[in-house]
């Protein structure tokens, strides 16, 4: 062989299994280390110890990668239990593209005018709510910009249309943003507007249009946008007069680890006081297509972010992975690093996909996701009860999840 290897020109090497050169001196293997102080952290988080905000970030910049995951994870199977992981099946609907924030992370919205602005018509809207029932939807989530020629008159109209096509549908839909400006358009107090929106057939809000609530950085990637408590004021309201909602976070935009640990804390505190958050779903920005630049995100970086939430979020039940922009295979993943849910099937998905990335999924599919990652599928209702469990499927063996 080694003949051979030089009448090609080449020096032959003698390698193991691993290609390392046999006849050169092993280096020494590394070991992981940290702060003294980390020790104490672990056997804290441990114990269910609430975290100070030094802790967290100590936590998320010093604690292995294996180390956190593991932690997030017995956490998980401490709060919602170890046997199931759950997924919706919904349709998003974006409404409109037309808005007048410019979101410099937004490849999606248009200014209106533009060649390609649209609003859908009622019959086109509600042809696909129904499509979305008829193919076993439980959950419909309508996203729009803020477009000035849509006024709160023309959302009240919306739901109700909905709801008269299909009353047993739950509408989690709008977000904080667009109630802050339909309140502002009509002159009413942030209280009239959702109590009308309620009346209309709104069933829970989604805490999109968080981005990352640190006003340092909302003021860089759209500063025309609500701010941090202008975000956190709505959705107290939202709370207070009986809206279930989420909290969300995209990361990835420059911002620190401090500024991640930050938004976390906000949301727990609100929490506390009100309790009215029933999950917390965090992705990362897609820079592709947008007018804002960032180095890319990792799989590890989202493992770490999703553990992160889980141990920061002591109060909030339930931590959601995000295969529509992390992919199939990391959201898995994802329900071992703390998450319990995979959110939902979509069937229709318009502004993650503007930005070229666009992932499927089919209930097959979720099941096999769940089910590969040590849990039994369970289908929920927006509001995490279970609707029926996939324990029995004919096609697939079951597996018994475990919290070690």
């Amino acid at each position: 062989m080694a003949a051979f290897i030089r009448a090609q020109g080449l020096t032959p090497v003698l390698t193991n299994s691993l290609y390392h050169d046999v006849l050169e001196p092993r280096p020494e293997t590394r070991t992981v280390t940290w702060p003294h102080s980390t020790d104490t952290l672990l056997t804290r988080v441990q114990s269910g110890a609430r975290l100070t905000p030094e802790q967290a970030i100590e936590l998320a910049d010093h604690v292995p990668f294996h180390v956190l995951g593991q932690l997030a994870h017995q956490r998980r199977c401490s709060r919602v239990g170890s046997e199931h992981g759950t997924f919706t099946i919904d349709r998003n609907i974006s409404f409109t593209n037309v808005c007048i924030v410019k979101c410099k992370f937004c490849a999606f919205c248009c200014n209106p005018g533009d060649a390609r602005a649209f609003v859908m018509d009622l019959d086109e809207i509600v042809s696909r709510v129904q499509e979305a029932k008829d193919l076993g939807a439980t959950q419909i989530m309508l996203q729009g910009g803020l477009n000035p020629d849509l006024d709160l008159a023309w959302y009240e109209g919306l739901l109700r249309t909905i709801k008269t096509h299909c009353p047993d549908l739950w509408l989690h839909s709008l977000s904080p943003a667009e109630i802050l400006w339909l309140s502002q358009q009509a002159h009413l107090s942030l209280s009239e507007t959702i109590l009308r929106l309620q009346a209309a057939g709104l069933d829970s809000l989604p805490g999109g249009g968080a981005e990352i609530l640190v006003d340092d950085i909302r003021n860089q990637v759209s500063p025309a946008k609500l701010s941090t408590d202008e975000w956190f004021t709505v959705i107290r309201m939202a709370q207070t007069l009986g809206l279930s909602t989420t909290a969300t976070m995209v990361y990835g935009f420059g911002e620190t680890t401090a500024q991640r640990v930050e938004h976390l804390m906000r949301v727990r505190d609100l929490q506390d006081e009100t309790g009215g958050f029933r999950a917390f779903i965090p992705w990362s920005f897609q820079s592709n297509k947008t007018q804002w630049s960032a180095p890319a995100q990792t799989g590890v970086d989202y493992l770490r972010v999703v553990a992160l939430a889980r141990l920061v979020l002591d109060n909030v039940s339930h931590i959601q992975s995000g295969w529509v922009t992390e992919g199939p295979d990391l959201a898995q993943l994802a329900l071992r690093f703390g998450a319990d849910d995979m959110g939902g099937v979509l069937m229709e998905e318009s502004v993650v996909s503007a930005t070229g990335l666009d992932f499927g999924m089919s209930v097959q599919q979720m099941k096999r996701l769940i089910r590969g990652a040590g849990f039994v599928p369970a289908q929920r209702n927006t509001l995490y009860d279970m609707i029926r469990t996939f324990d029995q499927d004919p096609d697939v063996v079951s597996s018994e999840a475990s919290c070690s």
